[in-house]
């Protein structure tokens, strides 16, 4: 190993360094990283030929010994800073299997199939995936009532028939472990509460098939009525459906007779108010896209009868959307009834959807007209954040052949002015100052910032007040309930849920994500990546969509911060 003692000056202090000259240049850098607290990406360490790379060969920059390097660059935020641990380190050996549950990067809880129940363990597991729906029944008390509209007259008596506790018992129960549960508390509420979920199977002794779609209504159905939040804040008694806050949306609808007749016989058209849990995707022979059946979902034909004319006539009903809850559930409509052989048969045609869904065009005019600036100024962002991450990346990679304009500018600058001037100790003065690339990135970094925060400023004050509404038009998807098979009362169902972000256990911040999925079939969890969801639009017998999870896309805060 070939060495150098040199002297690195970093501001008024020198350091004395034995620098490896067979070794790259990022060696040094972290080598000044311990002396200084400088993060290895925020140091400009200046020499011949330029500034010192990762990849810099130093054994042709001619170092000499006793040689002054100018080293320039200031600690990030918590740079250098080495505080010791508050906690115990405990090891995954010693944790409990609630404890390894909760740890990032663990596998999350299956479900075992207890009988053709695959219908119900893909639909829970989605449900699952809405944190704040877990908060929220967590936060859960039995209460004996019978719900409104409660089938076939039967009254919740016991905590063992209320579908909301057992839920919240079956999702704190699988919070703690990473083996697969058998949902026996939860399946049994449902059965008690909905009996064509206890009918039994046709083919052999045990229960039949179900479709996931009516499992995931009835449930939703049940959290509408019994699962209530706090709103108002602290102090407040006031209370609001959890459902009606974050998962239902509402419909402003006109109905019209296509009869030119009934119009020159005075009858208006008639418009109304809907609240809506699903928005359906009505599948013909012309529909491609998600947006396809969206479209036909929300203009359908009624016949009815018409006062004006005095007979039965078509009329079109025509919907659009007046508030857009922060998740959507989109339902693929795969199922019609086949007469001749009395079940339920599957539409086999191929349907994709986008992992990312713009619904503007679907919304009323004062909703679009609320929406649409926050939408465009989220596309602007996003733009400006892709271009700091590719010129951060530029820079890593080889910072002075892959400059933007702006940094060779700044480099011109440099050039054009004064010659550097000798003090008395014989080390080298900078004249005219320039940018490092720590401050570069500070300069975008605010840039971006405060383009955030402008963006939180377009958010409409009305849209503002409701925090369980989508305030910019545009969703992620989260989760896909598939189906296998030819029909919905047999086949397969299972479930792709997104994975989120490691949870720092101390403060509560989420870390980006990885891109990732979970495959819950049934007790079997795997990890799988995000080409297998654009595998799922059906053409076939093959797993295909059957209900889409969407959320509302973050939005920053007013001080720019993404929560």
């Amino acid at each position: 190993m070939a060495t150098v003692n040199v002297v690195i000056k970093h501001g008024p202090k020198k350091y004395d360094v034995e620098v490896d000259t067979t070794a790259p240049g990022e060696e040094l850098k972290y080598q000044l990283f311990s002396l200084t607290g400088v993060e290895p990406d925020r140091q400009k360490i200046l020499v011949k030929g330029g500034q010192l790379k990762d990849d810099t060969d130093m054994s042709k920059l001619g170092l000499r010994p006793g040689q002054v390097i100018m080293m320039m660059g200031t600690p990030g935020e918590g740079g250098g800073a080495i505080v010791r641990p508050t906690e115990k380190v405990k090891f995954l050996e010693d944790m409990t299997e609630a404890e390894q549950a909760q740890q990032a990067g663990a596998t999350p809880a299956g479900l075992i199939n207890l009988g053709n129940t695959c219908y119900l363990n893909s639909t829970l597991q989605a449900l699952r995936s809405i944190p704040e729906l877990q908060e929220s029944l967590e936060k859960y008390e039995f209460r004996n009532a019978a719900p409104s509209g409660s089938q076939l007259g039967l009254t919740t008596t016991t905590p063992g028939a209320d579908i909301t506790y057992q839920l919240r018992n079956l999702f704190r129960d699988m919070s703690k472990t990473q083996e697969g549960m058998p949902p026996l508390g939860f399946l049994s509420a449902l059965r008690t509460t909905f009996p064509q979920f206890a009918e039994k199977s046709k083919k052999g002794p045990g229960y039949a098939q179900q479709d996931a779609e009516e499992a995931w209504s009835q449930i939703v159905s049940q959290l509408n009525q019994k699962l209530q939040i706090k709103e108002g804040g602290e102090g407040s008694s006031a209370e609001a459906s959890f459902i009606g806050k974050y998962m239902c949306g509402e419909l402003s609808s006109t109905l019209e007779c296509d009869d030119a007749a009934a119009a020159e016989a005075g009858e208006e058209p008639t418009h109304s108010k809907d609240q809506f849990l699903k928005l359906n995707c009505h599948i013909d022979g012309q529909t491609a896209h998600l947006r396809d059946g969206l479209a036909n979902g929300l203009k359908e034909k009624i016949e009815k009868r018409s006062e004006a004319l005095g007979r039965d006539v078509t009329y079109t009903k025509t919907s659009k959307i007046s508030r857009l809850p922060k998740y959507l559930t989109v339902h693929f409509v795969r199922f019609f009834w086949k007469r001749d052989v009395q079940k339920k048969a599957k539409i086999m045609r191929k349907v994709t959807f986008p992992h990312e869904l713009d619904v503007v065009e679907f919304c009323t005019d004062d909703l679009r007209k609320a929406l649409v600036p926050v939408r465009d100024k989220v596309r602007e962002v996003r733009k400006e954040e892709e271009d700091v991450e590719r010129a951060r990346k530029r820079r890593k990679r080889n910072p002075v052949e892959d400059q933007t304009p702006e940094e060779k500018k700044e480099q011109e600058k440099k050039e054009k002015g004064k010659k550097p001037s000798t003090s008395a100790d014989g080390d080298v003065e900078m004249g005219e100052s320039f940018k490092t690339d720590a401050e570069f990135e500070a300069e975008k970094d605010a840039a971006l910032l405060a383009a955030k925060k402008e963006l939180n400023s377009l958010i409409d004050p009305e849209l503002r007040k409701d925090d369980g509404a989508n305030q910019s038009g545009i969703y992620e998807l989260r989760g896909v309930v598939t189906h296998q098979g030819a029909s919905a009362d047999s086949g397969h169902y299972t479930a792709y849920i997104k994975k989120v972000g490691p949870k720092d256990p101390v403060t509560g911040k989420v870390g980006p994500e990885d891109g990732k999925w979970w495959w819950f079939n049934d007790d079997k969890v795997t990890e799988v990546t995000s080409d297998k969801i654009d595998a799922l639009a059906g053409g076939g017998e093959s797993h295909s969509a059957l209900i889409c999870l969407y959320k509302a896309i973050p939005l920053p805060t007013a001080e720019g911060v993404m929560e």
